[in-house]
């Protein structure tokens, strides 16, 4: 075909094209899903795939937590994931003898009825290359005003950053002992004995602790509390009396207002630390666009990257099985006799194979964990038998021609006859099976995810089920980790089905309309 016929095939296909609106708005929507796909590490992070399965990569997000749009049409609001970077904190230093002092200042404004689930600071680096070297974090927070009762508490004093780099303050056992003697400082519970006021604030942690342990009720309250319930949390009701402490610990409403943060980091003065990519992360309650599984890996970032898995394998594997299934179905009617034979006992074979057993029994032999090199291979092994019986049947139609009579009779080879004069005239057909070809792949790949067949480092829909039905998100009420998935899955299902069915219309002469 010369370019200028090729040109002119294309005019005449796309201004008939253009024509059908389901199928342009099925090729809209598979554009703007390709811009998405080549935008995900820009929108996100180009580490995302190494990330995915590093639990300390989402350290700082909360598990399980729903989307924060949610808080529009619920009355009890829940706080929203906050990030403090070091250009939202302010930074002062000063000498102190041997040591070098750090205070980092910032303020929180809160203002929801359930406070954040956890207070997290990571990101502190230093050159310590000793243990005892190692950079040491008090934190001071004075809560907005209550009526009789002392705005300043200390959070922590003196901890050592762990070995993860992260400190999480509501899972740190001294944060939650210095907010229950913050408690007993303002009367709201007595002890049987009375802690002494001058001892260091060690000491009246022991002591505190001790005392404790002696009553049930109390150590029970201290054992289920909420440390991030009791910091942001009103503990007077409106007369300005002080609230029981069950209630503080089960019932208390948030304190909205700002809550202004002091972290003291103390280190020796020839230990350099490092704020570049220190931050304090409010891990909140609800979280982003679409919320967060079990492991904290926001669902929106998933689904963004899940996009170029199932455009990926659902073109190639459409692809493959119908360039494969036309070749098989044209070389089996023109070479008829007992060549066609065998190859359609072959087909016919195939075809018997329970496709979901056998690709389950195929994954397993590779370990249980496939590739996606390999599941392209299992699923075009199993997916190009259908269009070679239609190629077949439509192939016995054309050799009948009078043009492939002449073509025999001027001494055409059979290799020039198939690919020069009868797969051209199966390209019409091809192209709209490989757009609708394309949902069976993906449901396929997502069917093995959803199993736990599939390599788990793999960000796919299929993988994102398979988490929600282990986290069991249908059975606790975690929709966000069902329902986004499971609607990709669909819609892009369907944007292949209204491509495939205009592509059909348009390239096959019975289906076009008057």
């Amino acid at each position: 075909m010369r370019w200028v016929d090729f040109k002119d095939s294309v005019k005449r296909f796309w201004s008939e094209y253009k024509h059908q609106k389901s199928g342009m708005a099925g090729l809209a929507m598979l554009i703007i899903l390709i811009l998405l796909a080549f935008s995900a590490p820009l929108l996100t992070s180009p580490n995302i795939p190494k990330e995915w399965q590093t639990g300390q990569a989402w350290i700082t997000n909360p598990k399980n937590a729903p989307p924060s749009w949610e808080n529009y049409f619920t009355k009890v609001t829940k706080a929203p994931q906050k990030v403090f970077t070091i250009k939202d904190i302010q930074v002062k230093s000063e000498k102190n003898g041997t040591y070098n002092v750090y205070i980092l200042t910032f303020t929180y404004d809160m203002k929801y009825n359930i406070p954040p689930k956890d207070i997290v600071l990571t990101g502190l680096q230093s050159n310590a290359s000793r243990p005892q070297d190692t950079p040491s974090v008090s934190i001071m927070v004075q809560r907005p005003p209550e009526k009789g009762v002392n705005e300043k508490i200390l959070l922590l004093n003196n901890a050592q950053l762990p070995s993860s780099g992260a400190l999480q303050l509501a899972y740190t056992p001294q944060v939650k002992s210095l907010l229950f003697y913050w408690l007993y400082e303002n009367g709201v519970y007595k002890l049987p004995m009375q802690i002494p006021k001058d001892l260091p604030i060690d000491m009246k942690l022991m002591y505190l602790n001790q005392q404790l342990q002696m009553n049930n009720t109390l150590y029970s309250y201290y054992q289920s509390a909420d440390p991030m319930r009791i910091l942001f949390g009103q503990i007077t009701d409106k007369n300005g009396n002080l609230l029981p402490l069950e209630t503080i610990i089960y019932d208390a409403k948030g304190l909205e207002g700002p809550y202004k943060f002091t972290v003291v980091i103390k280190a020796p003065s020839y230990v350099k630390v490092n704020f570049d990519k220190f931050k304090v992360a409010m891990v909140g309650r609800t979280y982003g666009l679409l919320g967060t599984d079990q492991y904290g890996r926001p669902i929106a970032v998933g689904l963004l990257w899940g996009i170029r898995v199932a455009i990926a394998i659902g073109l190639s594997v459409a692809i493959s099985t119908v360039l494969i299934g036309i070749l098989i179905g044209v070389t089996s009617a023109y070479l008829g006799g007992w060549a066609d034979e065998f190859i359609q006992r072959v087909i016919e074979f195939m075809m018997t194979l329970p496709l979901l057993p056998m690709l389950i029994l195929l994954s397993l032999y590779f370990g249980g964990r496939i590739s996606l090199t390999q599941l392209v291979g299992i699923l075009v092994l199993f997916g190009w038998m259908g269009t070679a019986k239609v190629a077949r049947s439509m192939a016995l139609q054309i050799k009948e021609q009078t043009y492939i009579e002449a073509a025999r009779a001027m001494g055409a080879n059979t290799g020039r006859i198939v690919f020069k004069h009868i797969v051209p005239q199966l390209l019409p057909y091809a192209f709209a099976n490989i757009a609708l070809s394309v949902p069976g792949a993906i449901l396929s790949e997502a069917g093995l995810s959803f199993l736990g067949l599939t390599n788990p480092n793999i960000i796919s829909w299929g993988q994102m089920l398979n988490a929600a039905q282990q986290n069991g998100a249908t059975i606790n009420g975690y929709w966000w980790q069902v329902i986004p998935p499971g609607l990709a899955i669909a819609v892009v299902g369907l944007i292949f089905v209204l491509i495939g069915v205009s592509l059909d219309t348009v390239l096959n002469p019975r289906l076009k309309r008057a």
